[in-house]
């Protein structure tokens, strides 16, 4: 797991994260039942408050990517592996329409470009780096952005 926090980006910490392990779950970088750092263990190494990683993994949880088991800690749910076929079949559905339409390629995807730039505006990705932290189960690896230079 990389993450990057951009201090000076207008994208609050809490969602920087959260749209990071959204993006990480959803291209099975992190796969169905790996167990995330603890949120002080994560808020620690990210240099954020506690209260921030919280908020993100309740989202996520909400969003059914990640499910909490009390004590044994949070997992990537298998909602997520639901969720891709959900999305495939409003794929499929909107492949139909754009058929039963008759519009072109072209500007289908067009349409469904624009809709998702609209949708993932506030998730924008793009860890780089790799740390190993050995308190971090296997197969996590967390990296905090480090402050931006001036010019």
């Amino acid at each position: 797991m990389l993450i990057r926090i951009d201090p000076g980006s207008p994208v609050p910490p809490y969602e920087q994260l959260r749209a990071q392990l959204a993006s990480q779950i959803a291209d099975r970088t992190l796969p169905v039942g790996t167990r995330l750092p603890t949120i002080r263990q994560l808020a620690a190494e990210l240099g954020l408050a506690a209260n921030t990683v919280a908020r993100a993994y309740r989202e996520l949880e909400a969003a059914g990517l990640v499910e909490t088991r009390g004590r044994a800690g949070s997992f990537v749910s298998a909602q997520g592996e639901r969720g891709r076929e959900q999305a495939s079949q409003a794929a499929r559905e909107y492949a139909a329409v754009i058929r039963r339409l008759g519009l072109p390629r072209r500007e289908a995807l067009s349409i469904v470009t624009a809709a998702l730039d609209v949708a993932l505006a506030t998730g924008g990705t793009g860890a780089t780096g790799r740390s190993r932290t050995p308190n971090h189960p296997p197969g996590i690896r967390v990296r905090a952005a480090p402050a931006a230079e001036p010019p």
